[in-house]
C-alpha cells in the first residue's frame, strides 16, 4: 500500500470511528424504541467497519498512529461542532495544536 492509500484509509478510519461514537450517542438520548435500535445498529456497524478499514491492511499501526490520532482529533473535532453545536474552546484549540504538531513530529520522522 503506498503512502497516499494509506493516508486515505486512516482517514476513513478516523471518520467512521469518530461518525460511530456520534451516533451512539444520539442513540443513547432517543427515546426508547424502534429507532433508537436502529440508530444503535448503525452505530456498531459505523465502529465494526472502523475496527476492519484500520485492521485490514497489511502495514504497521503502531508507526501510523500518530497521523491516526491527528486525523481522528480533527474529525471528532468537527462532528462535535457541525453534529452537536459543541465549538472547540481555546484550551481545546491549543491541545490540537500539539496533537497536531505531535502527529506531524512522528510522520516525518518515524
Amino acid at each position: 500500500m503506498n503512502r497516499g492509500t494509506a493516508i486515505l484509509v486512516l482517514l476513513l478510519a478516523a471518520i467512521l470511528e469518530a461518525g460511530g461514537d456520534a451516533v451512539v450517542r444520539v442513540a443513547l438520548h432517543r427515546p426508547s424504541g424502534l429507532s433508537r435500535i436502529l440508530i444503535f445498529v448503525l452505530g456498531a456497524t459505523l465502529l465494526f467497519a472502523y475496527g476492519y478499514t484500520v485492521n485490514a491492511p497489511p502495514w504497521n499501526f503502531g508507526r501510523l498512529l500518530g497521523l491516526y490520532v491527528v486525523f481522528f482529533f480533527v474529525v471528532a473535532q468537527t462532528i462535535s461542532w457541525i453534529a452537536f453545536g459543541q465549538r472547540p474552546s481555546l484550551a481545546m484549540a491549543c491541545g490540537g495544536v500539539l496533537i497536531v504538531s505531535g502527529g506531524i513530529v512522528i510522520a516525518i520522522f518515524q
